[in-house]
C-alpha cells in the first residue's frame, strides 16, 4: 500500500504548513529528503536552507538532494538517496523544468517505489503540479503531460493567488471528467495510504469536475 501524498499550493516551509509534523509523524522517521529541481534556476540553496530550518524547528533533519539537472537523475547515488527516504519533498518552481529532468529516469522510479513502499512523498506548487496528468501549464493555463502519479486529477497551485480570469479559464478547458484541485498557498491536500483525502493548513482547497463545483469525494482513492 503506497504512503502518504501530500499536494501543498506554494509557501512551503513556512508558518501554516501545518501539515508538515503530521506528515512527519507518518513517515515513521526523523529526516526529510528535499528535492529542489523545480527551483533549479532560482536559488534552489534559499529553499533547501529555509526547508532545514523549518524542520529542525519540527525536530527533524532536512537534507537536500544534488538533482538539478537529468543527469543528476542518472547518478547512483541520487537513486538510492531517493529509494531510501522515507519523506520526501518536491519543492515550488517550475513544473516544466522539474518534469524534464525526471521523466522516465531511475530517480523518478525510485521516488515512486519508496512512496508505493509507504514512504511520505510531498510536493508544493511545481512538485504538485508535475504528479498529475494532465498538469496545467503554468505558460497560460491549458492543460499538458505530467509525469502520471495521480491520472485525471490537476492541481492548480496557489489558488487564492490566482485571479478569477485565469482560474475560469482553466476549468472552462478541463475535460468532463478531470478532477481539478485548487490549493491555496500554505495549504495541502493529503491522501492517506487507505485513499481517503483531507486538507490541512492555513487556506482552502477547491474542486472541480469538468470546471463544475465539487468536493474531495471526487478524488480517487
Amino acid at each position: 500500500m503506497s504512503g502518504h501524498l501530500a499536494l501543498v499550493g506554494g509557501g512551503e516551509f513556512t508558518e501554516g504548513c501545518t501539515f508538515d509534523a503530521a506528515l512527519l509523524e507518518a513517515s515513521g522517521g526523523d529526516e526529510v529528503l528535499i528535492v529542489p529541481t523545480a527551483a533549479a534556476y532560482e536559488h534552489p540553496a534559499r529553499l533547501v536552507e529555509r526547508a532545514v530550518g523549518w524542520f529542525d524547528r519540527l525536530g527533524a533533519k532536512a537534507t537536500g538532494l544534488d538533482l538539478l539537472a537529468r543527469p543528476d537523475a542518472l547518478k547512483a547515488d541520487v537513486v538510492d538517496a531517493l529509494a531510501a527516504s522515507r519523506f520526501t519533498y518536491l519543492v515550488g518552481g517550475s513544473p516544466l523544468h522539474l518534469r524534464a529532468v525526471v521523466k522516465d529516469t531511475p530517480a523518478w522510479e525510485a521516488l515512486v517505489a519508496a512512496w508505493k513502499d509507504g514512504g511520505v512523498l510531498a510536493g508544493s506548487s511545481a512538485g504538485a503540479m508535475v504528479m498529475c496528468d494532465p498538469m496545467v501549464d503554468p505558460r497560460g493555463g491549458a492543460f499538458t503531460l505530467g509525469l502520471g502519479l495521480l491520472p485525471g486529477v490537476a492541481v492548480i497551485p496557489a489558488h487564492d493567488h490566482w485571479s478569477e480570469d485565469a482560474a475560469h479559464r482553466t476549468r472552462q478547458m478541463s475535460p468532463p471528467s478531470l478532477v481539478l484541485a485548487g490549493i491555496d498557498e500554505r495549504t495541502a491536500l493529503i491522501r492517506r495510504p487507505d485513499g481517503s483525502w483531507h486538507t490541512e493548513g492555513a487556506g482552502e482547497v477547491v474542486v472541480f469536475v469538468g470546471g463544475a463545483p465539487a468536493d474531495l469525494s471526487a478524488l480517487p482513492a
